[in-house]
């Protein structure tokens, strides 16, 4: 073996790691900035909930359906709200689980490269 192949196969090593966390990275970012929506979100919801609590049970409410607004009833707007923070709840799960997995996965990678560096340390110094 010559003295350039473990080089450029050590480089080539390094900019594959190096891609692959910029992109785990940049999808740790999206997570996180998902995960901070969906926690404003729950929050929101469980604000108006309270608000309509204390509202008189012939008081008219209406809920937003997209660019319009239907009369409906105070338990049915409550029934959504809830449905709305478990949801939301649902998905804050998976998406950290995905973190989970996206770092487990980086550090894996990081692993991977110091045993390559390890292994061409040992066959360079043989």
């Amino acid at each position: 073996m010559s003295k350039g192949e473990p080089d450029q196969e050590l480089k080539k090593a390094f900019m594959e790691l190096q891609g692959k966390m910029q992109e785990t990275n940049q999808k740790l970012r999206i997570a996180d900035v998902q995960v901070e929506s969906l926690k404003k979100q729950i929050v929101h919801a469980q604000l108006t909930d309270k608000e309509i609590q204390s509202l008189g049970e012939n008081t008219r409410v209406y809920e937003s359906v997209g660019r319009i607004f239907l009369l409906t009833d105070i338990p049915m707007v409550r029934e959504n709200l809830k449905a709305k923070v478990s949801k939301c709840n649902d998905k804050i799960t998976n998406l950290q689980a995905n973190k989970e997995y996206l770092e487990r996965s980086m550090a894996e990678s990081q692993n991977n490269l110091r045993e390559l560096i390890k292994q061409k340390q040992s066959v360079g110094a043989a």
